[in-house]
């Protein structure tokens, strides 16, 4: 079977000499970017592909007609295809989960701290030689929410309480064994004044921190997401970020990617962002590839 990955960066290229073994099944690695319309070109007459990132709507999808797998590197492959509607065209989308739980949790912790101390917009006026030394959000016995306790949220809270956060924790089904204080989702949000998201993406999570829950946080708190834009109703946070209802917000995922630069998040001064990085550390990047290389062997048999 034909295997391709379709959008290898240059970053990626390396660490994929590094895991990419002889007796691995023959893997195509295109390198060159392309636009979204162009992924039937790309694809061609693969019949794997792995995907980093990239779009992959129905509508093109279906313009390859040999393609019966998408490896997707990392668990949010719903935020770039239409899982239910490939699978009805006999495509299966595998995902890849817990590669970097320790990477995106220590994100979220720097993004966090970040936030708290104004450390991008000092940054941002420093280099424009204007220098105004900012308040910041002292961050000791202060209250984390960590809103999913998969394993990224367990290690993000784990983080948190070493350095004397009080924890609070909301999981759609309770996990007895976590060792953290669980609450609803209610009086997470009153009561946090770091609110983390780290919940997966599906049709019973999106838009899950609605404008009504929006409302219910504590006001001047941290908002905190690593994890999907689409986990957060955009209009009611970017409301509650004029409004100063939330003090800040850290954000490394948007509900279109890349972010464009005359989005409204760009523009403002309590946003700090990131380039979807969180999970992009050497040693997660290679457990992540060679987790892909080893799904695809097992497909190909």
């Amino acid at each position: 079977m034909k295997s391709l990955f379709i959008d290898c960066n240059d970053q990626l290229d390396q660490v994929w000499a590094k895991v990419y073994r002889p007796d691995d099944p023959p893997i195509e690695v295109n390198t060159e970017p392309f636009k979204r319309e162009d992924l039937p070109r790309v694809v061609g007459d693969a019949e794997i592909v792995l995907d980093d990132h990239s779009y992959m709507p129905t509508d093109l999808v279906a313009q390859c007609p040999k393609l019966k797998h998408v490896v997707f590197l990392g668990t949010g492959a719903a935020s770039y295809m239409n899982v239910d509607e490939l699978k009805d065209r006999g495509i299966t989308v595998h995902t890849i989960k817990g590669y970097g739980d320790t990477a995106v949790a220590e994100h979220s912790i720097a993004l966090m701290f970040a936030a708290a101390r104004g450390v991008a917009r000092m940054d941002r006026g420093v280099r424009k030689n204007h220098w105004e030394p900012l308040e910041g959000m002292q961050l000791l016995g202060k209250t984390i929410g960590i809103v999913g306790l998969g394993g990224i949220g367990l290690e993000a809270a784990r983080i948190a309480k070493g350095m004397g956060m009080k924890v609070l924790a909301y999981n759609r089904t309770k996990k007895p064994d976590s060792g953290f204080e669980q609450v609803d989702i209610d009086t997470l949000l009153a009561q946090s004044d770091v609110v983390s998201m780290h919940l997966t993406l599906g049709d019973e999570t999106r838009g899950f921190l609605s404008a009504e829950r929006i409302a219910r946080m504590k006001k001047g708190a941290l908002f905190v997401n690593t994890a999907r834009g689409a986990l957060a109703e955009e209009a009611a946070l970017i409301a509650a970020l004029k409004s100063g209802h939330i003090r800040h917000a850290a954000l490394d995922v948007f509900h279109a990617e890349p972010l464009k630069a005359d989005h409204p998040l760009a523009s403002m001064e309590n946003v700090t962002l990131s380039a979807h990085a969180a999970f992009r550390t050497l040693e997660a990047s290679m457990t992540l590839l060679r987790r892909a290389i080893d799904i695809t062997k097992k497909i190909v048999g």
